[in-house]
């Protein structure tokens, strides 16, 4: 049975264009697996609380299986969410680009699953620091809307794009390298524009739900 984490990140709900178009591949997909497993997680709409000193004196404490009760209820939240991405398949994360980056609750999800020994590891090699990923064998698509156009590979403002590579970066850090972007751009311009590049990308995503 094939298994499928969804992570809303827009703080929209039905006004989301990443939400909805997030749904158009999961509808499709479950249609297509219907013995399958879909875990939907909330990251826009939900509180992810931000890393915080507790935090990252319990990750990395130096003994992990001796933590105090203390430091396992300082993540808790983490070890769920770990869990969460360990345990299903594929990824899908839906999300708008906000001021050239990802919404803040998205960020604070990221720095939640990154975790030492769980997700990644951490050696030294004559003092330099060597990192493993421990993630294997899952997929991701991203689903992304954009207010302007041009964010996109080739585009003239790709450069101002720090959304999608710093996805890639972190998925790939923790061992999710097979990463797919879907992206509807033109929010801010005229309807019927916009309107054609969210039909376009309706239209791959249907086609990407027939392939994952």
């Amino acid at each position: 049975m094939s298994r499928i984490l969804a992570i809303h990140a827009s703080p929209r709900g039905d006004r989301s264009h990443s939400r909805r178009l997030a749904e158009v591949f999961l509808s499709a997909w479950q249609v297509r697996n219907p013995q399958s497993q879909l875990t939907r997680r909330e990251v826009g709409r939900a509180l992810i609380p931000a890393v915080n000193e507790a935090f990252v004196a319990a990750a990395f404490h130096p003994e992990p299986e001796a933590r105090p009760l203390s430091m396992q209820a300082d993540l808790a939240l983490s070890d769920e969410l770990v869990g969460e991405l360990l345990g299903h398949d594929l990824l899908v994360i839906s999300t708008p680009m906000y001021n050239f980056s990802v919404p803040s609750g998205l960020k604070a999800w990221i720095d939640q699953i990154v975790r030492l020994g769980l997700t990644f590891n951490h050696t030294l090699d004559n003092g330099i620091a060597q990192y493993e990923p421990l993630v294997q064998g899952k997929k991701a698509l991203i689903v992304t809307s954009r207010g302007g156009f041009g964010f996109g590979p080739g585009g003239e403002l790709e450069a101002m794009n720090h959304a999608d590579p710093l996805l890639r970066t972190a998925l790939g850090f923790i061992g999710i390298t097979d990463v797919t972007v879907v992206a509807a751009e033109g929010e801010e311009s005229a309807e019927r524009t916009f309107q054609v590049s969210v039909a376009e990308a309706e239209q791959r995503l249907l086609a990407l739900a027939r392939e994952f």
